[in-house]
């Protein structure tokens, strides 16, 4: 299966070499690094080639690497149903970066970018209904980013007093945010069954 893929991996830079930046067989796992630009014409050749074929989108996701000055990694998964392959491709952009929309080659990509747009904050060009998919209108940042902290900025509750939904900061005690790395299971205050066995091991 790895020498099938290092064959496609092959073709695909050969034919797109305008698109691909590097491949790699890793874990049995074709992973193709494409440009930005060239994004939507890229996965349309992956669909209609026919050594590709790759018809059906699996997923789509991102990767926050806040060190980096492309920070975000997109990330789509596609299958072959006809070849038995799948492949991974990834797009390295900037925060400020607009992604174009992949809906044109594959509209099922609609509820995927939302989602990313959701839980990243990036932006898709010529996506036809970009707006949020799983947080709430009023909600403010992107949780899967790495610098939105884990409380979150607002608890949501209903009031029976003012019978509707109400927003508040949240309020958390200073002993809610210490953490012990050391347990499997933070902030317990007993002793669990097997930790004795660290004990005799000292």
């Amino acid at each position: 299966m790895s020498e099938a893929l290092r064959e496609l991996g092959e073709h695909i830079e050969a034919r797109r070499p305008d698109c691909v930046v590097s491949w790699q067989v890793t874990g049995g796992e074709l992973t193709v690094e494409a440009t930005l630009s060239s994004l939507v014409g890229f996965i349309d050749f992956l669909k209609t080639d026919p050594t590709c074929r790759f018809s059906t989108l699996i997923d789509i996701t991102a990767v926050d690497w806040p060190g980096r000055a492309k920070r975000f990694d997109m990330v789509y998964h596609f299958l072959s149903m006809y070849r038995n392959h799948r492949i991974r491709v990834k797009v390295a952009v900037r925060e400020e970066d607009m992604v174009p929309s992949i809906t044109p080659v594959h509209p099922s990509a609609n509820w995927f970018e939302r989602e990313v747009f959701d839980m990243f904050g990036l932006l898709f060009s010529g996506h036809p209904d970009l707006r949020r998919i799983l947080t709430d209108y009023g909600f403010r940042g992107h949780p899967l980013r790495k610098d939105f902290p884990t409380t979150g900025y607002t608890e949501v509750r209903y009031d029976e007093e003012k019978k509707r939904v109400v927003y508040e900061p949240v309020k958390l005690v200073q002993e809610y945010r210490q953490f012990d790395f050391m347990s499997p299971w933070e902030g317990a205050d007993y002793v669990l069954p097997g930790d004795e066995k660290g004990e005799s091991a000292k």
